[in-house]
């Protein structure tokens, strides 16, 4: 895979604590950070793609966790699941309104931990996402940020038709954007991301 899920759930892992918690997971299809080990006490899973949830149910089967998981299929700004920490990982720029889906989020649970892409990371600009990010970076300062870290990291392909088709979504900018890789093998696109505890 492109990004380095190891470090990313590392970072996650020391960022904070789910141990013994309710967490509600936003967009679960991108739920691939949370660490198997960690003893959360219940997964309450959340995503309008049914595919991608049906997707997330196996992995959390391979992981033999399934007892303690529900899935709720639907828009997260509807549900009314409480927890003790309602996680958004790599999603919040993809929310229509960010700070609305925060001010949920603290409707549902005492915590609300963001795991995302930073505004000055190269990889934004390649994916065509600088403005989502922006705006959802400047809705956690608005909502207030209790503890924050950020970190950077690195996309990694061996041959341009891989980052093609990790773009394959983003839209023709970012296709215009990574035109400049064609022909590239091994090469690396830095990724800053950002950790917010609000």
């Amino acid at each position: 895979m492109a990004a380095d899920y190891e470090l990313l759930t590392k970072m996650l892992g020391e960022f904070y604590d789910f141990a013994g918690k309710v967490v509600l997971l936003v967009v679960a299809g991108h739920g691939q950070l949370l660490d198997p080990s960690s003893e959360i006490r219940k997964l309450i899973a959340v995503d309008k793609d049914r595919a991608a949830l049906e997707e997330f149910e196996k992995q959390i089967a391979a992981d033999g966790r399934q007892h303690s998981v529900e899935v709720i299929h639907g828009e997260f700004e509807r549900v009314t699941s409480r927890g003790d920490v309602v996680y958004f990982e790599f999603c919040l720029h993809e929310m229509a309104d960010p700070f609305f889906s925060l001010e949920h989020a603290k409707t549902l649970a005492p915590e609300v931990v963001v795991f995302d892409h930073s505004p000055a990371s190269e990889w934004v600009f390649y994916g065509a996402e600088e403005d989502q990010v922006r705006r959802s970076s400047l809705a956690m300062k608005d909502f207030g940020i209790r503890r924050h870290s950020s970190f950077v990291t690195a996309q990694r392909f061996g041959a341009y038709s891989e980052l093609v088709s990790k773009m394959s979504a983003q839209g023709p900018l970012a296709f215009q954007r990574i035109e400049r890789y064609s022909g590239a093998t091994n090469f690396v696109i830095p990724m800053v991301c950002e950790l917010a505890l609000l």
